[in-house]
């Protein structure tokens, strides 16, 4: 039986419905962090100390793991400097073992942010006078990480056999008629989800020391005892219940018609199986971080329905065409499973966009927005196959009489299925690309703007102030109180807190060097546009505050 063209129109005014809300959450959404964001040093890169510093502190935006050998200091001369290490939540704290005579210190840094992605960068400070020349430190790397292609290729080839192993077993456990007429495609779809699993298994295997030196940043080997120290619980148990847990469903499926039991718990090793992956990557660091895991969740079951569902297809339903009506039977029931998947991934993708992008604008601002859009483009491409089978070929198939003409029109929905299927696994390997990439927010993309003094008024007073060079790294905020054009020295000292919507670098310690002027040195994080926020004490009631917004670029 055939959709009238009442219900098509009520499923595609659904689609639709689902993309508007989709285009709502994403369009509204707050941006969630990116990966950690070194908020301030002490000393500040370029200070020129009395004395040795008792300790060195660096402060992140969120809490960081370290690696080992992740923070080391050098003198002058690139020689190594015994120091210790402490890591407490957003804090990282250096004490070096003696202490410096004169010279120039520079301190290299590695650590992980929550999402277990390596951030790096250096801090460069003397003691006494700067030294009149600087050794680099050797073998350093004190860029972030690109991840290693091999890597991304690893997550994507596992992302694609875990959602087709664990869609074949669904599909074979599901929509698959349990009768022996079906015995020959059943017996297709168990060797093609023993391939499937065992592409699975080595490729998630795989990902395991490949994590390990990508967050060594190269200063290990992952063969050493120290890269797999490295390496969380959760990483490990992650690995564990995808190959387990696949495996077992496979061995469950036997010969491909299981009992209710071994059905039953088949479809949950499968299902703990494809869920897993969701406990780690950038869902773990986008709160709320139930909602993100929960959306993931759905998604990748989602995915894993479709894909198999296309690929067994392709494997039963030229065998299953010649057999009367089975052919179609087989072929409605995936095709109304579709419709529900295609609306679910939709609305879970838009949710995960949400959480970990942010806003319309960083689908082009970012990296991991250009790539998301790639994806987006990729399963349009998806959707559209997906309806051309499910309004056109679909129908024409079940109205076929004649065996000629049924395997006719399953040679058609086949090769429109695969086509669909191939477009899939492209998108699959996007996402392979897309968990290893850093989500940062359209604001560090932003272009710089002009580097002259921003005006205020507070009170009766104006206020100059500026931030010199404007890029990201060590800067020196400026502030001037002006009464009728003039510096002039008010009540108190103005009071300014430099901030994001993501990072509140605090209150400045603002220093008077001139009538009525002030300055603070600050180290910058990140690119983008950030909020100077500038307090003034004019009498003994009012305290009025403004706000500058300046743009800060990359180096």
């Amino acid at each position: 039986m055939t959709r009238s063209l009442p219900q098509v129109r009520r499923s595609g005014v659904l689609l639709a419905l689902v993309a508007l809300v989709a285009a709502l959450v994403l369009g509204t959404a707050a941006p969630a962090s990116a990966h950690a964001l070194l908020v301030s040093t002490d000393p500040v890169e370029g200070s020129v100390l009395p004395e040795s510093p008792e300790r060195i502190t660096f402060t992140f935006s969120e809490a960081v793991t370290s690696v080992p050998d992740g923070v080391q200091a050098y003198d002058a001369a690139g020689e190594p400097l015994g120091s210790a290490v402490e890591v407490s939540g957003e804090e990282v704290g250096v004490v070096l073992d003696e202490e410096v005579a004169e010279g120039t210190v520079v301190v290299v840094w590695r650590v992980l942010s929550d999402d277990g992605h390596p951030v790096s960068g250096s801090l460069t400070f003397s003691v006494g006078a700067p030294s009149p020349t600087v050794v680099p430190p050797p073998d350093v790397d004190t860029s972030t990480s690109d991840v290693p292609p091999e890597l991304s290729a690893a997550r994507g080839v596992g992302y694609v056999g875990l959602l087709l192993a664990v869609g074949l077993v669904g599909f074979a456990l599901l929509l698959l008629p349990g009768d022996r007429t079906t015995d020959r495609a059943r017996r297709r779809l168990v060797v093609a989800t023993r391939g499937a699993t065992a592409v699975t298994a080595l490729a998630w295997l795989v990902t395991l020391p490949l994590t390990a030196t990508y967050q060594l940043g190269g200063q290990g080997s992952w063969t050493s005892g120290d890269a797999w120290a490295l390496l969380t619980l959760t990483e490990y148990g992650v690995v564990a219940a995808v190959v387990l847990g696949t495996a077992l469903a496979v061995l469950l499926l036997g010969d491909g018609r299981p009992g209710p039991v071994r059905t039953r718990v088949a479809l949950a090793a499968a299902a703990v199986a494809v869920a897993a992956p969701a406990l780690t990557g950038h869902t773990r660091a986008a709160p709320p971080e139930l909602l993100a895991i929960g959306a993931d969740v759905v998604h990748l079951v989602a995915g894993s329905v479709w894909l198999g569902g296309l690929v067994a297809l392709v494997l039963v339903l030229p065998d299953l065409a010649g057999r009367g009506e089975l052919g179609a039977e087989v072929l409605a029931r995936f095709s109304g499973v579709g419709a529900v998947v295609l609306g679910v991934l939709v609305v879970t993708g838009s949710v995960l966009a949400w959480r970990i992008l942010g806003s319309w604008g960083g689908l082009v601002d970012t990296g991991y927005g250009r790539l998301l859009l790639v994806k987006i483009g990729a399963a349009a491409v998806v959707a559209a196959l997906a309806a051309w089978n499910r309004f056109a070929l679909v129908p024409r198939f079940r109205r076929a009489e004649r065996r000629r003409d049924r395997r006719s029109g399953a040679e058609l929905v086949v090769r429109t299925t695969f086509a669909e299927a191939g477009v899939l696994v492209a998108l699959l390997l996007v996402t392979g690309v897309l968990v290893d990439t850093s989500p940062e927010t359209g604001r560090a993309a932003v272009e710089a703007a002009d580097t002259g003094p921003h005006e205020g008024q507070l009170g009766p007073y104006e206020i100059v102030a500026a931030i010199s060079p404007h890029t990201v790294g060590p800067n020196t905020v400026t502030v001037q109180v002006r009464d009728g054009g003039a510096p002039i020295d008010a009540l108190e000292a103005p009071r300014a807190r430099l901030s994001t919507d993501d990072v509140d670098l605090g209150t400045l310690a603002l220093e008077k060097v001139g009538i009525g002027t002030y300055s603070a040195e600050v180290v910058v994080p990140a690119a983008g546009r950030w909020d100077l926020q500038v307090s003034l004490r004019t009498t003994e009631f009012d305290n009025p505050v403004t706000s500058l917004r300046f743009t800060v670029s990359e180096r």
